[in-house]
């Protein structure tokens, strides 16, 4: 009975051993790659204190938490959340080979496509589209300018993390809706006004713009 005794003693220390080994590399893995482990739903992100399916779920359009809320979109450089973590270049690496990060990533980039009053028409090529609710968050885009910094760090993000296939239809649709049909002109005013020095402000070749 000793001998028994012994035995589960020992494979009892050893458990506790594995599982406090496997907890410490789990807390250095999300210490140093907290973006990654955010996105595959092991941490929460500060100060809202969601995990990221939650945030997917629970904040698909909801237009004035996404208006009032500035936390939840740094992610690729410094803003206003200083509990947020900048993406390192480890980071970066790892996460386009992480096919769940991306997935996750692209949910999120829906979400504030519906936001802003598009929708992914093509996950392949990238291309979008209007919403049904467009005339809505057009007139928010157009009446809320500093969500054009937002658009242009997903543009950012999305680069940097490997969807490079979608910046360019994004730009384009953007360039399109304010120079061609007109919906956004405070967004064509705002951008210019940032814009230094105003001399060499272009918005595309002159030829085209012209016509």
């Amino acid at each position: 009975w000793n001998q028994i005794i012994l035995n589960d003693c020992v494979q009892w220390s050893r458990r506790n051993m594995y599982a406090a080994r496997n907890m410490q590399d789990f807390r250095h893995s999300c210490r140093l790659q907290p973006n990654i482990a955010f996105y595959h739903g092991q941490i929460k992100y500060s100060p809202d204190y969601v995990h990221i399916d939650e945030f997917h779920q629970q904040w698909w359009g909801e237009y004035e938490r996404l208006e009032d809320v500035h936390s939840y979109s740094t992610f690729s450089e410094p803003g206003v959340n200083w509990r947020a973590h900048v993406l390192t270049k480890k980071e970066i690496k790892l996460f386009r080979k992480d096919k769940q990060a991306k997935s996750k990533l692209v949910k999120s980039y829906k979400l504030m496509l519906d936001f802003y009053g598009l929708r992914l028409a093509n996950e392949s090529t990238g291309e979008v589209e209007r919403a049904p609710n467009w005339k809505d968050r057009f007139r928010n885009l157009n009446r809320f300018t500093h969500n054009n910094l937002r658009i242009t760090r997903i543009l950012k993000c999305l680069g940097t993390l490997g969807l490079k296939h979608y910046q360019a239809p994004l730009v384009k649709f953007f360039l399109h809706e304010t120079l061609v049909v007109g919906h956004l002109s405070n967004v064509k005013q705002n951008a210019f006004e940032h814009f230094k020095p105003q001399k060499h402000f272009v918005w595309g070749p002159k030829k085209i713009l012209s016509g």
